[in-house]
């Protein structure tokens, strides 16, 4: 389970529909399954709406940032600009961290979470 409060939220799909047509990444942050803040990350990919990657700069800086103020990472967030909130087939292939994976999906509009490579469904509740 993740548990995401309400402005983090709303922040996340800001992100993606402001970053649409191209994919938009970032970091959930927080403690024990409460995400209590969000880093917007650059999409630094050769193919920006397609896929994401993450500016490897910005990332370690995130990174430092939040064990500094004694935050974990609780999930690794993207956006989906023409399609669902589902793993693509590079999704799957490309997830390397051992955390959630929440997609935004704007086509339609929907937000879900997973564990990567499986494809585990993680229950994601909006506080």
């Amino acid at each position: 389970m993740l548990r995401v409060r309400r402005a983090v939220y709303r922040r996340m799909l800001a992100h993606a529909r402001g970053e649409a047509p191209r994919e938009a990444v970032g970091l959930l942050l927080g403690r024990g399954d409460r995400a209590s803040r969000l880093l917007e990350l650059a999409n630094v990919s050769e193919r920006p709406r397609q896929a994401y990657r993450a500016d490897p700069a910005e990332l370690l800086g995130a990174l430092r940032r939040a064990d500094e103020e004694g935050l974990e990472v609780l999930a690794v967030y993207h956006s989906h600009p023409r399609g669902p909130a589902r793993p693509s087939p590079t999704d799957l292939r490309e997830a390397v961290w051992r955390t959630v994976y929440v997609i935004v999906g704007l086509q339609p509009e929907e937000v879900r979470a997973y564990r990567l490579p499986s494809g585990e469904e993680v229950e994601l509740i909006v506080e």
